[in-house]
């Protein structure tokens, strides 16, 4: 597949699940209140997971921003250290 044709089939994706899952409710073998309520614990359990993932995800994304910002900061004082040597080189010769 194509990296152009990701979009198109995202809503196909969905469709067919929104279709799978509607045939499962149709032929499940509990009531409706029963199903209901399995429901309703599963997409809990789901928000749930969801909020987990999200908050990890954005401590990795602190501790990744922390380590960039004290990466440029080292690079900042080797460039400075380095243009100062070089600028007593230079003098140093002349």
């Amino acid at each position: 597949m194509e990296r152009g044709n990701a979009g198109s089939v995202i809503p196909w994706f969905v469709g067919g699940a929104v279709l799978g899952a509607v045939v499962a409710l149709l032929i499940a073998p509990q009531s409706g209140v029963r199903t209901r309520r399995t429901l309703k614990k599963q997409a809990e359990k789901g928000r749930k997971t969801l909020l987990e993932s999200g908050q990890d995800i954005v401590a990795r994304g602190k501790e990744l921003y922390e380590r960039g910002r004290e990466i440029a900061e080292e690079t900042a004082e080797l460039f400075e250290r380095g243009r100062r040597i070089a600028e007593k080189t230079v003098e140093d010769r002349f």
